[in-house]
């Protein structure tokens, strides 16, 4: 009775759109459509975590890319690849203080290691229906809030219905395939790979075993001799397992295939596993047996009812999921496929509800791809086709997954932020042994511009073959640092400060502190340096990328020094050396304000190679920095504001994902607002194309097209919401700083302000009329909505309802 009010539904308002009528009060948390996905980024997306799907929806034959976070080409690195690179280092310093930037840069190349490895696809499993002919009343949705996707269609008088889900209780996909009729049902599963694999068949259940690539170059390299080598005695392995349950029909299988021929509902069970066994343990030697773990997970899900798994699932799912609501007032948009509803959108027209969805897309997607410990979200989270992915769907350090958690703290997912505090562990472990190698420092830790599953940590460019402007930047470790200041600043979790937090940014430091050098007037620099991914065009009209005193590199500095020198007073430990990071942090090179009212990139006031680059790296310590704001350092804030203007808002996905972010710490609502469309202009789904100058986007499927599709895009998007409705520093919670016109009236539920506080707010005519602030810890803190301050004090577990 449900299907058949939900396809008459449709039917109606596809009636409404051909009198061209429409139908108020899209919905926020369903993405829907009314024809099957053909291209990867028109699929909908599910995951647990660790497993991702992406379901087409196929009527005659249906498939799903599946993944699985943890399968990568390659093996542990070696971070001793290099063993004398540092021995280079000297004579860079030299060439740059004789202004000599094109040998420095030459110089660079010798600074250079091996490139990352890249993610793998699975596989595509396939379900070929056994049915021809005209179709109707095709339906099909992807239910954020209850990470569920459905498929509905009628054929020759049959209602089939399909459900698809991805649980972490169960560590299993299941679909729940259904017709109305008795015995229409009819079906064949099968899989196929890119990887090397073999079929084998037992009571009805079909495995696929493989492995990945030893390597598998960066796609950027082009064609190229081995740019995927398989070798069966390395590499990751891989299990997966196909099973299917039925209540009537005929099941039938051959090595490869399981059919079920005249059912009426059937469950089909899907189960991976991979001998990863961490980012220092050769996968093939030293693995987990990925088999034995498969065959657990499905036996398990077998053996449970499918209302039971699907319990198990939501209740999971909602305990993290439910804990943000967003409402951004009335609207009139109609209730039209989410494909249209962009394309409608692009126009300029009003649609809150789609502005709800993004935003709540973006917690969707990091619950689904980020709860595997020491693996966090990729450049495309955990769905990927490709066997050489764009640039390898690997940890790209100078902003990309930096960017996929950007949103953690402040949207109430701090859980799924733990994975890159893993990382960060792994990273500075063969970090510690990069900054000896490539550097000459001798204490602590650093990372570079790239890595991957294996945590690499040294510069990339194969030894010499890599431009220094992308290839030999040397602040990963640095940023990377910074979450784990943010991680317990939003928690205030000190043992996760004292045990794990600590001692890491404590290494980071310390290679800061070795790192720096003097320059001519005293102040220290790092030397050498980049802007990442950007060039200068000197005094001399020489085209470069290394310099000394890059701006993005003492920010990042700065900001470090400024979160380990707190976290070292919250811990009453390491008096000396505070002592020593506050000496050094008042002799950094300062900020700099060029001719144009900018702030400088560079340590000179040299012109860009590319005035409009994507890259704003040098705005840092505005966001997602703290130490630049309009209230503190004005002066710094409006340079900040005017290197903005000056790059314009047109560029590429995740870029404009930061410069809405940017936007909303210079409190002008209003220009986050107008990025915030611009980041959900509609693009037609692409394969696998870079598109610089073409501006970012979003796919059908809601996916950020940077272009191509990368997911920082989105998680930077859904960050930025909270950023132009709330900001928080260690004692303060501004309240609506950068609310736009367009949002007069609303309400916000769960968000998270740093100091351990949960913020729920209610506004009106763009005023504030209602807050409730819970604190998870107890503790202190300043609330400010306009010209309104009102200081709070509350005890662990407590919270305080305030009209305004």
């Amino acid at each position: 009775m449900v299907k058949y009010k939900l396809l008459r539904r449709i039917l109606f308002i596809s009636q409404l759109l051909c009198f061209g009528l429409t139908l108020s009060s899209q919905s926020a948390t369903k993405l829907w459509y009314n024809q099957a996905a053909t291209q990867f980024e028109e699929s909908l997306v599910l995951g647990n975590g660790k497993m991702g799907a992406s379901v087409f929806g196929g009527v005659e034959m249906d498939k799903i890319y599946l993944n699985d976070a943890t399968l990568w080409s390659g093996e542990p690195v070696d971070p001793n690849m290099n063993p004398e690179a540092y021995k280079n280092i000297p004579a860079i310093r030299e060439a740059l203080k004789n202004e000599d930037y094109k040998l420095a840069d030459q110089l660079q190349k010798q600074v250079q290691g091996k490139f990352s490895e890249s993610f793998a696809p699975l596989g595509t499993f396939s379900i070929d229906f056994k049915h021809k002919g005209a179709f109707q009343k095709y339906y099909r949705e992807l239910n954020i809030a209850d990470a569920i996707s459905k498929v509905t269609y009628e054929m020759d008088g049959v209602t089939y219905s399909r459900e698809y889900l991805v649980s972490n209780p169960a560590k299993v996909m299941v679909i729940k395939l259904s017709s109305n009729k008795k015995g229409a049902l009819s079906f064949e599963i099968n899989f196929k790979s890119l990887l090397k694999h073999k079929f084998s068949n037992s009571n009805n259940t079909l495995q696929a075993k493989g492995y990945a690539p030893v390597k598998a170059e960066p796609n950027y390299r082009g064609n190229m001799p081995n740019a995927v080598v398989f070798d069966e005695q390395k590499g990751t392995r891989f299990t997966a397992l196909f099973s299917v349950k039925n209540t009537d029909g005929v099941i039938s299988s051959t090595d490869s295939t399981i059919s079920l021929n005249a059912g009426t509902e059937a469950l089909v069970f899907i189960s991976v596993a991979t001998s990863f066994n961490g980012f220092d343990k050769n996968p093939a030697t030293e693995g987990i047996n990925d088999v034995a773990i498969a065959e657990q997970q499905i036996k398990k899900a077998l053996a449970k009812p499918y209302e039971t798994l699907k319990n198990e699932h939501l209740a999971d799912y909602h305990h993290f999921f439910n804990r943000v609501n967003l409402n951004l007032g009335k609207t009139e948009a109609p209730d039209l496929p989410t494909d249209e509803r962009l394309k409608r959108y692009a126009e300029g027209k009003e649609d809150k509800n789609l502005e709800i969805l993004y935003f709540q897309y973006g917690r969707y997607l990091l619950i689904s791809s980020s709860r595997t410990a020491g693996v966090p979200a990729n450049l495309q989270g955990i769905w990927n086709p490709y066997l050489r992915p764009p640039w390898s769907s690997n940890y790209t350090t100078n902003i990309n997954v930096e960017e996929n958690y950007w949103l953690a703290e402040n949207t109430n997912l701090s859980e799924m932020h733990v994975p890159m505090m893993g990382f960060i562990k792994n990273i500075a472990t063969t970090g510690t042994v990069t900054a000896k190698t490539f550097f000459g420092v001798q204490n602590g830790w650093a990372a570079c511009h790239n890595s991957d599953i294996w945590a690499m940590s040294n510069p990339v460019g194969d030894f010499g073959n890599g431009d220094p402007n992308w290839a030999n930047w040397y602040m990963g470790g640095t940023w990377l640092s910074t979450h784990l200041w943010e991680h317990f600043v939003f928690t205030q979790d000190k043992k996760f400060l004292k045990e794990e937090g600590y001692p890491l940014m404590k290494g980071a430091v310390q290679f800061c502190l070795e790192w720096l050098v003097a320059d001519k007037n005293g102040k220290l620099i790092t030397s050498p340096s980049t802007s990442p991914e950007a060039k200068y065009i000197n005094a001399r009209g020489y085209e470069g990328a290394t310099l000394y005193g890059s701006t993005a590199d003492l920010a990042m500095i700065k900001e470090l020094l400024i979160q380990t020198i707190k976290a070292s007073e919250i811990l009453d430990i390491d008096v000396e050396f505070r002592q020593k990071m506050k000496s050094v942090l008042d002799q950094l090179h300062p900020y700099q304000v060029g001719a144009k009212g900018h702030l400088q990139e560079w340590y000179y006031d040299w012109a860009d190679a590319e005035p409009l680059h994507r890259h704003q790296t040098h705005l840092f310590g505005l966001y997602p920095g703290n130490h630049i704001s309009p209230d503190k350092t004005p002066e710094l804030a409006n340079a900040c504001r005017k290197t903005l203007e000056l790059k314009g808002d047109e560029t590429t996905g995740w870029s404009k994902g930061w410069r809405i972010n940017l936007w909303a710490r210079l409190w002008d609502g209003n220009h986050s607002y107008k990025m915030f469309r611009e980041l959900l202009n509609y693009v037609d789904p692409i394969a696998s194309q870079t598109n610089y100058s073409g501006g970012g986007g979003t796919y059908p499927n809601l996916f950020d097209a940077h272009p191509p599709f990368q997911i920082d895009g989105n998680f930077g998007g859904a960050a930025a919401v909270v950023e132009m409705l709330m900001q928080s520093s260690d004692n303060k919670i501004h309240l609506l700083p950068a609310l736009p016109d367009a949002w007069d009236s609303g309400s916000i539920n769960g968000i998270c302000a740093r100091g351990g506080f949960e913020v729920s707010m209610d506004w009106n005519n763009g005023s504030l009329k209602k807050i409730k602030i819970y604190s998870k810890v107890g503790g202190k803190t300043t609330l400010i909505s306009g010209n309104k301050q009102k200081q709070i004090s509350l005890k662990k577990g407590k919270s305080i309802e305030l009209a305004w």
